[in-house]
């Protein structure tokens, strides 16, 4: 079962799904997967074998240099792809979508993010 979602700001490091999307939750300045992510990447990984695809954005909080915060939200996103390949998710099986705005709203440790939905 997926983690419940909760009204608490997410930790750094940590994997929550909320109505259908697995948000993978970064530390400051970080672009490596959450450990513990295991499960979440094999529910992907499930939903894919059964013929959806995988969607990945990636986002970042509000401090810093944001041209840099812009590439560290891609880089999130394409950690989450590197992670969905090991565990068999074809790359031709992902996209990559930038959201309008990478800047997530929030406390900073919720913006820290990549998410991954099926479609």
């Amino acid at each position: 079962a997926a983690p419940a979602a909760s009204a608490e700001p997410a930790a750094e490091g940590s994997i929550r799904t909320e109505a259908g999307v697995v948000k993978f939750y970064f530390g400051p300045s970080s672009a490596q997967v959450p450990p513990g992510s295991s499960e979440a990447l094999a529910g992907i990984a499930a939903g894919v074998r059964e013929g959806k695809r995988a969607v990945i954005s990636g986002y970042h909080d509000a401090s810093g240099d944001p041209e840099k915060n812009a590439e560290l939200a891609k880089q999130r996103a394409l950690a989450v792809g590197a992670a969905l390949k090991l565990v068999g998710v074809p790359e031709d099986k992902m996209d990559f979508e930038k959201p309008a705005v990478t800047t997530a709203d929030g406390p900073a440790a919720e913006a820290r993010r990549a998410e991954a939905v099926l479609r």
